[in-house]
């Protein structure tokens, strides 16, 4: 089992430039201790996200560290005309000497889309679009495209990727029956739904993978939780229960600012009902160590990804939970799967 790690990049009460520097050297940490990829989500006009554009933030990424894997998760293809969004995914790429893990998906608040001047119930079709010509563009030295939302006349290609045919594609999902295309084409996800739930996505997955009769190893299946490592399990839910509610004021912003409520997606209010969902883990090594691999026998996973980084906890503690998963648990985990 690898471990990656996902991050909204929500706003901590830092400045700006030290709230970026502070995350660049958890970054480099990752990248340190053999984390397999960094994943990073992109909202716009909240508090929940800010990388708005996520192509920006790891193009620093890519120059701070030297193995780690990382790429958004995702990127809201409709906000993007997509040959722009294909070159930028080719920089990276080359940026990072292959490093580079694309995420895509349709964007899930019709808030942020309309700030764009987006119609939501356009997003799935306007995506499948968009990506059908990023994948085209970059197997291709000339592109040409005729479809409802998009048209490109024989423009030439001068950038590509080093990996070939394409980077990784990542999707994220929480409902098994969005598992088809994914398990069907070899697509990487990631859910956060409790474990039994993601038990009902990795199953319905490697259903549509078996149909489709793919070659090749299993792609990775993941699923996310909050984790926070301590001395003891009440400095843990200490810190959780402090930084938490920070997080999910972020996270609840602009639903709330437009009376809505979020799509598909439920978080308790305080960080004890988001651990007895089994959503945030919070402990010693060893309590820790013991959750998870509980969780990780439900859902059927194949990949760990952990949020060490949430809501106002600090550098510090971030990174005391990053060494203590790295020097008493990363390990045990690892040889069990």
């Amino acid at each position: 089992m690898d471990f990656g790690i996902f991050d909204h990049l929500d706003q901590t009460g830092q400045a700006g430039s030290d709230y970026y520097e502070d995350r660049l050297k958890l970054i480099e940490r990752y990248d340190e201790i053999g984390i397999y990829a960094y994943h990073v989500a992109e909202h716009h006009a909240t508090p929940l996200g800010m990388a708005p554009s996520p192509s920006v933030f790891l193009a620093a990424v890519a120059q701070r560290t030297r193995r780690l894997r990382f790429g958004p998760l995702v990127y809201c293809v409709p906000m993007y005309h997509p040959v722009r969004l294909l070159e930028e995914i080719c920089m990276l790429d080359q940026l990072s000497g292959g490093r580079f893990e694309l995420g895509v998906g349709r964007g899930i608040s019709p808030i942020e889309l309309a700030y764009y001047d987006l119609d939501y119930d356009e997003g799935p079709a306007k995506y499948r679009e968009a990506l059908e010509i990023i994948l085209r563009g970059i197997r291709s030295e000339r592109l040409t495209y005729d479809g409802e939302f998009f048209q490109v006349d024989d423009m030439p290609m001068r950038l590509t990727t080093v990996q070939k045919p394409h980077p990784p594609l990542w999707y994220g999902i929480h409902n098994p029956a969005s598992a088809g295309w994914p398990g069907g084409n070899g697509v990487n996800i990631v859910s956060n739904a409790p474990a039994a739930r993601v038990r009902e996505v990795t199953d319905a997955y490697r259903e549509a993978r078996a149909d489709a009769r793919l070659p090749g190893p299993e792609p990775k299946i993941g699923m996310t939780r909050y984790m926070i490592l301590a001395g003891s399990r009440e400095a843990a839910m200490e810190m959780g229960r402090r930084a938490y509610p920070v997080w999910r004021r972020s996270f609840m912003a602009l639903w709330d600012e437009h009376g809505k409520e979020p799509i598909g997606v439920h978080y308790p209010e305080k960080f004890d009902g988001v651990v007895e969902s089994g959503q945030a883990v919070a402990g010693t090594p060893d309590q820790v160590g013991e959750e998870l691999q509980r969780q990780i026998e439900t859902a059927g996973n194949n990949y760990m990804v952990c949020r060490f980084a949430f809501g106002d906890l600090t550098l510090a503690e971030s990174l005391n939970s990053v060494e203590l998963f790295n020097d008493r648990l990363k390990g045990e985990l690892k040889a069990a799967a």
